[in-house]
């Protein structure tokens, strides 16, 4: 990540087809002020006088947040999710909630997790941090094997080591924006019963498909409380908020026979790490949801049609420049912010300055995706950022790059 940063800055005239971050049209400094207002009022009305709301929003708050009753009723809205708000943990990113989940599972030497591979480098980071083993299950074309889960979790077991959960972006995931069908949704669920295994299930692209077909969550055909559902408002309302989320109902019973919930047992770890999220930037959070009748597909349509318009540009855009060389090849995901391109050469770090300075392009190399060999010969593109003529310009100086590399 800071080499990519690094690079761009150095080449500040290029185009990135490297960045995932949301588009910058649609957020304006107003905004903040705008959905603060909301959520105060909001507070206004339940009875809160105004040294309440001064309180709420100004002293440090629960820890695990203030906004839980409206991620719940977002939940409800639009995934099918019915969860307690008491199951829901606001959290500084959803960065933060995948240490808090990785450091609550796995509290001894031996526990370890899984990971569909290539992974989004957020959580192998902070697994790395935290001591924790990644123990990695090959992506396919469904975006998991089930069976491969199973076989991995077994050779984890015979190891002598022990298996606490599955790393998954079910929906047009980061990097190569695979998408899980709903069967095998199901039976990756069967297979984690099987396995005792929990999911961690990572969902920051789910609202931006190329169509409105229901691809549901995890967690809604989750019935027996297997599914952890990580949450963000960074692609849905903006990212300077940093305010994430997770929802753990798993019902628990401690040493002392009180039966809670599993996000009550991890506010122990977060109270730790930063006491709590800030209650100003949940509030503006807050203040969307209320603005949106709690529910994000309502308030991100704009958002939708600009990121499929978008994607189907850079797949397009790939078609022409490379469509009559069968050595080039790459997937169409059903949404989501990025594609793979396959190259018949290695595209690594030396390459990717050649490819900034000499044609003003960026790109990611795969291989930051993988623990060990893999990726070697791909790169990730990235379309969010940009504008659609800007994406076309991005892919046509990617065309002459990639040309001059294979002849």
């Amino acid at each position: 990540m800071n080499f990519l940063n690094e690079v761009a800055a150095r080449f500040p005239d290029a185009v990135s087809l490297a960045a995932g971050r949301p588009y910058d049209g649609f957020y304006t400094a107003q905004d903040i002020d705008r959905f603060l207002a909301v959520y105060r009022d909001h507070l206004t009305g339940r009875g809160l006088t105004p040294a309440q709301v001064d309180r709420t929003l100004l002293q440090y708050g629960r820890t695990n947040g203030v906004i839980g009753g409206l991620i719940a009723r977002m939940l409800a809205a639009d995934e099918g999710v019915e969860v307690p708000a008491d199951a829901v943990m606001v959290t500084a990113g959803c960065q933060e909630a995948m240490v808090i989940a990785l450091r609550g599972l796995c509290a001894g030497p031996d526990d370890v997790v899984l990971a569909v591979e290539p992974c989004y480098v957020g959580f192998t980071g902070a697994a790395r941090i935290l001591g924790v083993d990644v123990v990695s299950v090959p992506e396919a074309a469904g975006g998991l094997d089930p069976e491969a889960v199973l076989r991995v979790a077994h050779e984890v077991r015979a190891s002598g080591r022990r298996a606490r959960a599955l790393y998954v972006v079910p929906n047009f995931a980061n990097p190569s924006g695979v998408s899980m069908p709903v069967p095998v949704r199901r039976r990756l669920l069967d297979a984690a019963r099987e396995a005792d295994l929990l999911i961690l299930e990572d969902d920051p692209y789910g609202l931006f498909g190329l169509d409105d077909e229901p691809r549901p969550a995890l967690k809604a055909l989750d019935t027996d409380h297997r599914v952890i559902y990580l949450g963000s408002f960074a692609k849905s309302v903006f990212p300077g908020a940093r305010v994430g989320f997770l929802v753990a109902d798993q019902p628990v019973v401690d040493a002392s026979g009180r039966r809670t919930l599993l996000a009550d047992e991890l506010s122990t770890v977060k109270s730790m790490l930063t006491v709590n999220t800030s209650p100003i930037a949940q509030a503006v959070v807050g203040g969307m949801l209320i603005d949106s009748g709690c529910s994000l597909r309502a308030a991100n349509r704009g958002k939708a049609e600009h990121y499929r318009g978008n994607l189907r540009t850079l797949l397009a855009a790939l078609a022409r420049e490379f469509g009559d060389d069968p050595r080039i090849t790459w997937n169409a995901p059903e949404g989501g912010f990025f594609a793979v391109l396959n190259v018949p050469f290695e595209a690594d770090e030396a390459l990717l300055e050649v490819s900034a300075r000499e044609y003003g392009v960026l790109w990611t190399p795969m291989r930051y995706f993988y623990a060990a060999d893999g990726g070697e010969r791909a790169i990730r593109l990235s379309c969010s950022v940009l504008d659609p003529d800007q994406v076309e310009e991005g892919v046509a100086r990617l065309g002459k790059f990639v040309r001059d590399r294979v002849s």
